[in-house]
């Protein structure tokens, strides 16, 4: 299948409610109408990566940053991204990120070289610490948020599924708080919703992303039935075997899941309940045999 195959999904998510309003969501001081968040790395090609985008509805895309990594390949893919946006008449905002950062001071060092190269505040904080399973380390991120937070950054911060760390972002001022679904580049989807839920409980004022682990577009409407603000995907997409195709469904799933969070699902029951009214049955005498 062909890019040029994929039916895209609506650069702006589908209405919210029957009268066909916007559903706009508002982090690090700027408003949304799409809530997802797409990742740029290790997709088949420059033109795979930028048909995804555009497929997704995304406004946000992330952009890993390091020192070697401010100018040539990385400011041609900034180019070619923004470009292509302007050219469809598409917001799209650039979120750098500290991917590959283990320490608290390595981070802020990363995002203060990103806000001067980028000419942003927004920063998706990410502290690494284990090598294997690719878990945040919730001490230096922390530490990296306050830091950063103190600077005057929006920290969209990404941590583990743990509802203590989340909360203390959220306390320090963090734009949005963002825990992870499963390890990075899994696929495994939403293997703890049920903390994924009480984070949305105990913070039901903060703009919270389910970021990394989510492998198909059914995991990102789950993401958005459990009440998060947005998705952040970037492995889910990238490698799929038709990018654009998994973008442009993972665009259709977050609208829909988003839709059926509005709507309030019945609830879950242990026996069945009859659809159908049971008044005016015909009573039919039992005929002996």
């Amino acid at each position: 299948m062909n890019a040029e195959d994929v039916v895209a999904a609506p650069t702006h998510p589908a209405p919210t409610d029957q009268g066909g309003e916007d559903d706009p969501w508002t982090v690090g001081g700027v408003e949304l109408r799409s809530r997802v968040l797409i990742g740029t790395s290790r997709y088949p090609s420059l033109q795979s990566l930028l048909d995804s985008v555009k497929a997704s509805g995304a406004e946000v895309a992330t952009v890993s940053v390091r020192r070697a990594d401010l100018g040539g390949e990385k400011q041609s893919l900034l180019r070619a991204l923004r470009d292509d946006a302007e050219r469809a008449g598409r917001a799209l905002h650039v979120l750098p990120n500290t991917a590959g950062c283990y320490t608290a001071r390595e981070a802020v060092l990363t995002a203060q070289l990103a806000r001067e190269a980028l000419e942003t505040d927004w920063v998706k904080l990410e502290v690494i610490g284990d090598d294997e399973t690719l878990y945040p380390d919730a001490v230096q991120t922390l530490k990296a948020a306050a830091d950063l937070v103190a600077d005057g950054f929006e920290v969209f911060a990404y941590c583990g599924d743990d509802p203590v760390t989340a909360r203390r972002l959220a306390d320090l001022g963090c734009a949005a708080v963002m825990p992870l679904a499963a390890p990075i580049g899994s696929g495994m989807g939403l293997v703890n919703p049920y903390v994924l839920r009480i984070i949305r409980e105990t913070l039901p004022d903060v703009p919270l992303v389910v970021d990394a682990g989510l492998g198909t577009a059914s995991d990102a409407a789950r993401a958005m039935e459990l009440g998060y603000d947005g998705v952040l995907l970037n492995t889910a997409v990238s490698g799929a075997e038709h990018p654009a195709l998994m973008a442009a469904a993972v665009g259709h799933a977050v609208a829909a899941g988003r839709l059926a969070r509005r709507a309030g699902r019945i609830p879950r029951r242990l026996y069945a309940q009859a659809s159908t009214p049971g008044a005016g049955r015909i009573d039919v005498p039992a005929v002996d045999e």
